[in-house]
């Protein structure tokens, strides 16, 4: 179905662009007598931080409305709209950059292991370093893998952060209320044009 997310990508791409996103993936699965959409979108490269679910949720939206009005998806589908999350491989310089302040694990292509705060990218042309929080800087090159170590207190405080912004009124709520700030892998579900229920 490469032809079909193609045509998506499309349709999409300059909603997102208008939204100040990046369109990260597009594939299009058929699942039974309907197809799946899925749509992963993302900060630019420059953002530091995760996407929040308010953008999100306006983002999948805007989407939705324009896989309708274009009917580049023949009969049912189901579409899916999520950010890449903190488990995605880093194996692009826009990974790495978008992993910026984020505590990182990299496998290097000699066997080696690095682990640190990843800092900052340094770019010159084609070639990119990364820069850890001890000073240390490895060409992206050097990177076999890469991946976001997930940080349980850095979450809490994000969550903590929300519940501030909420007020105190709202303190009680908190636990069964909350959507995992913090973390990029929010996902929503929308029926798509002709899908029932």
């Amino acid at each position: 179905m490469t032809q079909q997310a193609d045509a998506v990508r499309e349709v999409v791409g300059p909603v997102v662009e208008a939204a100040g996103l990046h369109l990260e993936e597009v594939t299009v699965t058929q699942a039974g007598s309907k197809s799946v959409v899925r749509i992963t979108i993302d900060l630019p490269d420059d953002a530091v931080g995760s996407l929040d679910s308010d953008a999100l949720g306006e983002a999948s939206r805007a989407i939705s409305a324009a896989l309708d009005v274009d009917d580049v998806v023949a009969g049912a589908y189901t579409l899916e709209i999520s950010t890449p999350g903190t488990s995605r491989p880093l194996t692009e310089v826009r990974h790495f950059k978008r992993a910026r302040t984020r505590m990182v694990t990299l496998k290097l292509t000699d066997g080696g292991r690095a682990e640190g705060r990843l800092t900052d990218v340094l770019t010159d042309g084609d070639d990119a370093v990364l820069v850890l929080d001890d000073d240390t800087r490895i060409p992206v090159g050097d990177v076999r893998r890469g991946k976001v170590e997930v940080e349980l207190r850095r979450l809490e405080d994000a969550q903590d952060a929300e519940v501030s912004e909420l007020g105190e009124s709202a303190g009680e709520d908190t636990d069964e209320d909350s959507d995992g700030a913090g973390s990029d892998d929010t996902t929503e579900g929308h029926p798509g044009r002709n899908e029932e229920g």
